[in-house]
């Protein structure tokens, strides 16, 4: 799955160990947690696993989602790559090419979970929702696109005692991503300029130009 679409399907991010889940059913650990969410922040692991079962590299880094609609995602090991969502477009940078990739937001997280957390009702809405049980020590929930085009077959959301653990992802070529998540914080303040971007000095910018006035990021 290409960075950009993987991003906006994973907004899913929920749990923290501060918070206590609900036991039972998966979709009442969500519920439990969801309740008053208005921002979070964490770490994640993720892996690429192809149709054939091969792993690649681990990646690993830190995000940060905010009610309504923005949030970031920062990979940092074993490369760098920024994606934020500012609440009109979402960018990619990609230090290495020097290369900026924007799309208008609204149109990119149609019918994907990026917002789900902060509205449980959107995610009724865009989404079947279905319990899958438990397996690998977590409650399972399986999130289905009802949007024509759904930019993954569907999403799996493990929960463990203090909320979301895990998060698998199908795309539609096959592809699984597996994320980890840890050291969720709940509820914590973030600065504005971490959902807000411009593109550094002699990158290239392919895609929408902005319409709304960012700061510039921060290193």
């Amino acid at each position: 799955m290409k960075p950009l679409k993987f991003a906006l399907a994973v907004g899913l991010m929920l749990a923290a160990a501060a918070v206590q889940a609900a036991t039972g059913t998966a979709r009442a650990r969500l519920d439990t947690f969801a309740s008053n969410l208005h921002s979070l922040t964490g770490n994640f692991t993720q892996t690429l696993i192809d149709p054939n079962g091969h792993a690649g590299k681990v990646s690993s880094g830190t995000l940060a989602l905010q009610a309504p609609r923005q949030f970031r995602w920062e990979t940092t090991m074993p490369y760098k790559q920024t994606i934020v969502a500012d609440g009109s477009r979402v960018w990619m940078y990609d230090p290495e090419l020097e290369q900026v990739t924007v799309r208008v937001q609204s149109s990119e997280e149609a019918h994907s979970p990026l917002t789900v957390l902060t509205d449980l009702k959107q995610m009724d809405k865009e989404f079947k929702v279905a319990e899958r049980g438990e397996h690998d020590g977590l409650a399972w929930l399986r999130l289905t696109s009802t949007a024509r085009d759904p930019q993954f077959a569907y999403a799996d959301l493990g929960f463990n005692a203090g909320g979301l653990a895990r998060m698998t992802f199908k795309d539609q070529l096959g592809s699984t991503t597996v994320i980890n998540f840890s050291n969720w914080k709940r509820n914590v303040d973030i600065a504005p300029a971490v959902f807000t971007f411009v593109p550094p000095k002699g990158a290239d910018v392919i895609g929408d130009a902005p319409v709304l006035q960012v700061q510039p990021l921060k290193d």
